[in-house]
């Protein structure tokens, strides 16, 4: 079962976070859009698994789409989205119950001959997304929630791309087991965030910053601890 549930989780990562565009989320309200996604969900369901012809993988699609147009009647944000992501997750485990050996007799454990290796390398991959990338969509999400604070001035998207490194570095790290290398993450990032805080002498600036490090680290922290735990279970 926990094979199975592996094998969904990483389709529904791969499905909403890899293969799913921004024009996508934006036009998600269009009924073909939705409609794409879901088959999108569906294919990755299909290929991960290894199953092409499963029917319980339609239930499952049906399931996401239906998830997917509750949360576009929800308030746009932070709460929609995990949410969203908590709905998606609940009913992956429960389609890992009632089919708990769609990957044993799938393809891939026939067709490789280490089949259970690529899949616990496809989970760390998986894992690596869902702190980086979406925990960049979360920590986003969160910040935009802060109407009143004014966002450090820096170059265009830079507080993205160091979100992404500082979470995918946190999360190798944890994963590798040496997260006591974390501290060492925190003093540069301080060091570095002083002098631009300091100079500032903006409270609404120092603030922003701390939240926004603490919630991405946290996100990354939080991704590799369950990548970790599901990885431990595979083993």
């Amino acid at each position: 079962m926990i094979q199975t549930f592996a094998a969904l989780l990483i389709a529904h990562i791969l499905a909403d976070f890899v293969l799913q565009t921004r024009w996508m989320v934006t036009h998600k309200r269009r009924a073909g859009v939705l409609l794409l996604h879901s088959a999108l969900v569906l294919a990755a369901a299909q290929a991960v698994t290894g199953q092409p012809a499963a029917p319980g993988l339609l239930a499952l699609a049906a399931a996401h789409l239906l998830i997917d147009a509750v949360k576009l009647r929800l308030p746009p944000g932070l709460g929609a989205f995990l949410w969203d992501q908590a709905a998606h997750l609940a009913t992956l485990a429960l389609a890992a119950v009632l089919m708990p050996d769609l990957w044993a007799s799938g393809y891939w454990p026939v067709l490789l001959p280490d089949a259970g290796a690529v899949l616990s390398a496809l989970l760390w991959l998986a894992g690596l997304v869902l702190a980086t990338r979406a925990g960049g969509f979360a920590v986003g999400m969160l910040m935009a929630g802060l109407a009143d604070t004014r966002p450090p001035e820096g170059l265009p998207k830079g507080g993205q791309v160091i979100g992404l490194l500082e979470r995918g570095l946190i999360f190798v790290l944890m994963t590798a087991g040496q997260p006591e290398a974390i501290g060492f993450l925190i003093a540069a990032k301080s060091i570095l965030r002083f002098g631009t805080v300091t100079a500032a002498e903006d409270r609404a600036v120092s603030e922003y910053v701390i939240i926004g490090t603490l919630a991405s680290f946290g996100w990354a922290i939080l991704a590799a601890l369950a990548t970790t735990r599901l990885l431990a279970a595979l083993a």
